[in-house]
């Protein structure tokens, strides 16, 4: 079993340790914002004030509260009743006061001067800057359509409001940082279902994780559910080309050959088919298509899998076995990062396949289907714009868009050949594609030929730093949001909503007031006829008890069943059940049921890339914490005992990674806890920004090295198709 490298010392623990304490008593003096904060503080009184927030760190909003002394922020603590989170807050939460408190926070409006990337600005008032944006969004509107502008959002409660504008404004073209991310399996268990599930971990006895990584990559409450169901005797078995921490703590794990998950998920159907060990009676009452995946899986027995995959024949068939046993308690767990490879679709729809077979829809133990919140929308009426193209950029590129979240691969592509029509002004709020997004070089030129770019985020990201306008914002603790419903599986099914914890410091602003001020410069001003307050009124109209239960407990629970949702209810397939067999993807000429294909094998001397989560990185937004900083980064790359024989190359030395569109830098970290043709690298630094002081000019950046493949049914990236040489760097 692989040694864990990433294991802090105890010398290192304090240090960290000391280093979040002096964070929370405010005495780190990196923490530059403290001193702002303190001189807007007219009375020291010594009170202590608290105050319920939801983290904003990750996607997982998880509940926080925030303790608060002289109008500064002095920690944060968990919220114990927050179920979602079990009533924890971890690493990134509790660094939330240095991401407000944080010296590299942008402060003013600023305005490119120079060349794009150069790094020369000027400080701007508010209402020049927002005269600006609607002179350059008009202008580009009259030039090129409404369509001429693209709108890019990342998940935050605000986000909804940069569509709702993008709308009004008059733009299909709208992506979101999803489709560098999940969409995928959102696609494959859409369309297996009817919708997309969540895994009740706590309670099922045996776990199939393929890619997933719970232990680090945090989701809220199956990270934390899935150590309560293993201590409670819960099986799991991971797969994975890398000896992840949560590999570590797995009953087993296997090594998988990267691409090859779909072959080992069609052999588990194999044998629980031929060994009929399905639930008859649901599969007659509940599924389509059992039959033509009966004659379909016969080809991809345990053997063909076992050649494919790099996992003993006798072990798949073992595991199908004891899948089905514990069924319908037991799952294979759908995963979240799904950007994984060209055929991802597929791969995940092998996954919904087996669950499908497992009879463990709306099942204790299983999958669960969405749980009733009780939000209500805000409706408005869009103006038709008659000048409009007929579709998106990226529209008919790939059968089965998500018409909210886009492709932001296929969009650069077609804004970079300028057809079917240019783009020329970019809005991005709260996203990084210039990280996050494969091949950099070419983001670098989708930035280069825009007309007006605007960036709307809280420090000076790398896309920021492309950008013509830089726009302040707050931090979630210094904002008043929109409410939000969120699923936690068996945990809940909640809404939450935020106020400002202190005052918003510096000029920043919610990119609400700033759309509103730009809408009303456009004559939309009606379709932002509202403040955040009564949006919220609207929402929960039908909540009569939120208000107190906000107050009192900072999260409202609307009680709805669990289990049992659909026992009234069909799937929203068009046979009205689960579909093994999917019929609409027949209609259009896609695979109905997953067809292996080998994946390409590494050519020599080289290693495919695959990407992962650490469980204080939240893509590239947190790595320039103070705090964090102190646990994670530099990255390294991670290289095969055997493979860096081969190579000449010893621990720590300085490599070279590149691929066919980039490269980089990065220290070596040798391991067997890694596939000999695979390398591994954590995301988020190499920033070409120097205003991250924390993480410019550290480590190598995965958006430069990774090429550009996308799922060819949804338009996903497909991150896991780079091939890579390593080699190592010689000391000048």
């Amino acid at each position: 079993m692989a040694k864990d490298k990433t294991r802090l010392s105890r010398r290192d623990f304090f240090k960290a340790s000391g280093m979040l304490a002096a964070a929370a008593a405010g005495s780190v003096p990196a923490l530059g914002g403290l001193e702002a904060a303190s001189a807007q503080t007219t009375n020291s009184s010594g009170k202590w004030e608290s105050a319920f927030s939801a983290c904003d760190m990750c996607f997982n909003k998880c509940g926080c509260i925030a303790r608060v002394q002289d109008g500064v922020v002095k920690k944060l603590d968990p919220n114990p009743k927050f179920l979602k989170s079990r009533g924890m807050l971890c690493a990134r939460g509790n660094a939330g006061v240095a991401q407000m408190y944080a010296p590299d926070r942008l402060k003013y409006p600023l305005l490119r001067k120079g060349e794009r990337g150069e790094g020369k600005w000027q400080r701007i008032p508010w209402d020049e800057a927002i005269d600006m944006m609607a002179e350059k969004m008009q202008d580009i509107r009259q030039k090129y359509t409404p369509c001429g502008h693209l709108f890019t959002a990342g998940a935050d409660l605000q986000s909804k409001f940069v569509g709702r504008f993008a709308e009004v404004y008059g733009s299909y073209n709208v992506t979101s940082h999803e489709s560098l991310c999940l969409l995928s399996g959102s696609r494959a268990f859409l369309d297996t279902f009817g919708e997309v599930p969540f895994a009740d971990v706590l309670n099922s006895k045996y776990i199939i994780m393929a890619g997933a990584n719970r232990f680090e990559a945090l989701v809220t409450p199956d990270s934390i559910d899935l150590m309560t169901a293993m201590q409670k005797g819960s099986k799991l078995v991971v797969l994975d080309p890398r000896y992840t921490k949560t590999a570590a703590l797995a009953n087993e794990w296997y090594p998988i050959q990267p691409g090859t998950d779909m072959a080992f998920m069609l052999a588990l159907a194999h044998v629980i088919i031929n060994e009929e060990l399905y639930d008859r009676k649901w599969i007659a009452e509940k599924t389509y298509g059992i039959d033509q995946l009966r004659e379909h899986v016969q080809k991809y027995d345990p053997r063909f899998a076992a050649e494919e995959c790099g996992i003993p024949a006798q072990d798949i068939a073992r595991i199908a076995r004891e899948l089905a046993a514990a069924a319908p308690a037991s799952m294979i767990y759908p995963g979240r990062r799904t950007s994984d490879y060209k055929n991802s679709t597929q791969v995940r729809r092998s996954f919904a396949i087996v669950n499908g077979l497992l009879g463990n829809w709306d099942q204790p133990g299983g999958l669960l289907a969405a749980r009733e919140v009780g939000l209500k929308g805000v409706p408005y009426d869009a103006p038709w714009y008659d000048d409009n193209p007929d579709d998106r950029i990226d529209a008919h590129k790939v059968p089965m868009l998500f018409e909210h979240d886009g492709s932001f691969v296929l969009t650069r592509d077609a804004i970079l050949e300028g057809k079917p029509y240019p783009i020329k002004g970019w809005f991005v709020y709260k996203t990084n594609p210039m990280g996050t997004a494969p091949n950099r070089a070419k983001t670098i030129e989708m930035c280069n030929s825009m007309e007006f770019m605007i960036v709307v985020d809280i420090a000076m990201s790398d896309t920021a730093w492309m950008a013509d306008l830089v726009l302040p914002a707050p931090s979630y603790l210094e904002r008043q949001d929109p409410a939000s419903g969120l699923q936690g599986s068996v945990a809940c099914a909640c809404v939450v909503q935020r106020d400002p914890v202190v005052p918003a410091l510096y000029e920043s602003r919610p990119v609400f007031d700033v759309l509103k001020d730009v809408a009303g410069k456009l004559e939309l001003g009606e379709y932002f006829d509202f403040t955040i307050e009564e949006y919220r009124k609207q929402q929960l109209r039908d909540l009569p008890g939120a208000a107190e239960a906000f107050r009192k407990d900072g999260v409202y629970y609307n009680p709805s069943k669990v289990y049992g949702i659909y026992e009234d209810r069909v799937y929203k397939t068009l046979s009205k059940k689960v579909e093994l067999y999917n019929q609409r993807y027949e209609k259009m000429g896609v695979d109905p049921m997953p067809v292996y294909t080998p994946p390409a094998k590494p050519p020599k001397n080289r290693f495919r890339m695959v990407v992962g989560r650490s469980a204080s990185v939240t893509q590239t937004s947190s790595q320039n914490n103070t705090v964090l900083h102190q646990l994670t980064g530099p990255n390294t790359l991670w290289l095969n005992t055997k493979a860096a024989d081969k190579l000449g190359i010893k621990p720590g030395d300085l490599v070279e990674v590149a691929s066919s569109v980039g490269k980089g830098e990065l220290k070596v970290e040798i391991t067997d806890g890694i596939l000999e043709d695979t390398v591994y690298m954590l995301s988020g630094f190499g920033a070409l920004s120097p205003q991250l002081s924390l993480i410019f000019g550290e480590g190598a950046s995965m958006a430069a090295v990774l090429q550009e493949g996308y799922d060819e049914i949804c338009g996903n990236a497909a991150l896991h198709e780079t091939f890579v040489s390593v080699t190592r760097k010689v000391a000048s």
